[in-house]
């Protein structure tokens, strides 16, 4: 069987696990910095793929949960091994590259393309609604991950033992999840679906946002244990 041929369900699971391993690889060759190099990466493929509504589990949702779920990973990992100040400089990273790639690709559609050209239409179905998306990303992301970061601090103080890394990191994630389901889809797609599909994606978002959030746990868990073993060089 072809991966185009696999079930949504199965590919699903297949991002899941490139995700986490993208992660784990960017953070075991460069320390902070392959973190700092996650966040715009998943800023942005995070928004592309928001566009495709797919099937998933006999639901309708969007593409882009899993990747853009990953950044609150890469923030919780930051918030443990390092500090808040760190975490917050990961948002700021987000953020540039979401308002840049806007930018960028806004200025590209205006030129006049040539008569041989056949990419301006996708890019324009693309890009074109971009504004939009990023938009209302930029407003989540920002109130959700500062949100995330503010919360997983306060929980690290009152529970500093590494056995609640647990609890820091689902306390933290799912509400921030939350905030950020609930403003996105509200500001990119009310009006856009059918309100019966709205509210699936909205259900639906949330949902593999909170599933991701549940078993990235132990991702930050490995992320500290090599920290504290000094397994992590910093570049």
């Amino acid at each position: 069987m072809s991966l185009i041929s696999m079930p949504n369900e199965v590919l699903w699971v297949i991002m899941l696990a490139v995700n986490f391993g993208f992660i784990l690889l960017l953070y075991r060759l460069f320390g902070r910095l392959g973190l700092f190099m996650w966040v715009p990466i998943s800023a942005i493929v995070a928004n592309i793929q928001v566009l495709k509504t797919v099937e998933l589990f006999g639901l309708t949702t969007t593409l882009g949960n899993i990747v853009y779920a990953s950044s609150f990973l890469v923030t919780d990992i930051l918030s443990e091994n390092y500090n808040e100040k760190d975490a917050r400089r990961a948002v700021i990273l987000g953020f540039i590259s979401l308002v840049s790639i806007t930018l960028l690709m806004n200025i590209a559609l205006w030129f006049t393309p040539e008569s041989s050209d056949f990419s301006q239409e996708s890019l324009v179905t693309l890009f074109g609604f971009f504004p939009r998306v990023v938009g209302a990303s930029l407003i989540a992301y920002v109130l959700s991950q500062l949100h995330d970061i503010w919360s997983y601090n306060m929980w690290k103080k009152r529970l500093p033992q590494t056995k609640y890394i647990w609890v820091r990191n689902n306390a933290s994630t799912m509400i921030s999840q939350l905030i950020d389901t609930t403003v996105f889809t509200f500001i990119a797609f009310w009006g856009v679906y059918p309100l019966s599909v709205f509210w699936q994606i909205f259900i639906t978002t949330y949902l593999f946002k909170w599933i991701v959030a549940a078993l990235d746990t132990p991702l930050v868990y490995l992320s500290s244990h090599w920290k504290r073993s000094g397994i992590i060089k910093e570049v």
